[in-house]
C-alpha cells in the first residue's frame, strides 16, 4: 500500500511538472529543444552535463533545475560578482554545482535541503569538479536553517545571492528571511514563479492539482 501511495505521489508530481513545462512561455517543445541544442547544451560544462544525465534516470528528475535556467543563474552570479550564496532546495545538485563552478575559488554556498539521498547522487560529480570545499550542505527544513543563519552574528546582509527552488507554499516565508540575509544590491531568485503560465489565468481555468502552488507564487509575486 505504501508503495502504491508513493507511486501515486510521483505520478501526480509528474503530471504537475508536465503541465508546467507544456504551458511554458515558449508554448512549443520543438522550439525549446532547438534552443537547448543550439544555445544551451554547447555551453554546458562537462561536469554539469554528466550530472544532468545521471539525474535523468531518477524518478523525481522533473525536480531538477533546467540547463536553460542554469545559464541564467550563472549569468546573474557573474554579473553581480557573487561570492557568498544560499541555495534553498538542492535535489541532486545541478544548480548547486553550477553555482560552485560560477563563483570564485574562495566562494561559499550554504545549501539547504531535507533530502540528503538526492544530494548524494550529485556529490560524486561535485567532487570530480573539485568544488566540494565551497559547499556547506545543511540537512534541514529551510525555515529552521534560515532562522539559524539570521541568529548567527555577521550573517544579516552578508550574502550576495540566493536561489530558491523548493516548496512553493513556503516561498513567502523564505523571502521574508532571505531579504534580511542578502545584502542590498544582491539577488534573490525563485524558480517556477509563473507556474506554467497559470498565474495569469482565472482560477476557474486552472486545474485543481495546480492551484495550491499557483496561489502561492501569485501571493509571492
Amino acid at each position: 500500500m505504501a508503495s502504491n501511495s508513493a507511486g501515486g505521489s510521483i505520478n501526480m508530481k509528474s503530471a504537475v511538472m508536465k503541465q508546467v513545462k507544456n504551458t511554458g512561455l515558449l508554448q512549443s517543445e520543438e522550439l525549446h529543444q532547438y534552443i537547448l541544442k543550439t544555445s544551451v547544451y554547447p555551453r554546458e560544462p562537462e561536469p554539469l552535463k554528466e550530472l544532468r544525465e545521471a539525474t535523468e534516470s531518477h524518478p523525481m528528475c522533473f525536480m531538477a533545475t533546467s540547463p536553460l535556467a542554469g545559464q541564467l543563474i550563472s549569468l546573474m552570479l557573474k554579473l553581480t560578482n557573487a561570492k557568498k550564496t544560499i541555495e534553498v532546495g538542492v535535489y541532486t545538485g545541478y544548480s548547486l554545482l553550477l553555482t560552485a563552478l560560477s563563483i570564485p575559488a574562495d566562494g561559499k554556498i550554504t545549501a539547504i535541503d531535507v533530502d540528503r539521498n538526492a544530494y548524494e547522487i550529485g556529490l560524486p560529480f561535485i567532487r570530480k569538479a573539485g568544488v566540494e570545499h565551497k559547499i556547506n550542505f545543511q540537512l534541514s527544513d529551510a525555515q529552521t536553517a534560515l532562522d539559524n543563519l539570521l541568529q548567527e552574528e555577521g550573517n544579516e546582509g552578508s550574502f550576495d545571492f540566493a536561489f530558491v527552488d523548493a516548496d512553493k507554499p513556503n516561498y513567502k516565508k523564505y523571502h521574508e528571511r532571505l531579504i534580511k540575509l542578502v545584502k542590498v544590491g544582491g539577488i534573490v531568485a525563485y524558480d517556477n514563479t509563473l507556474w506554467g503560465g497559470t498565474v495569469a489565468m482565472a482560477e476557474s481555468e486552472v486545474q485543481e492539482f495546480m492551484r495550491p502552488n499557483r496561489d502561492a507564487v501569485v501571493e509571492l509575486n
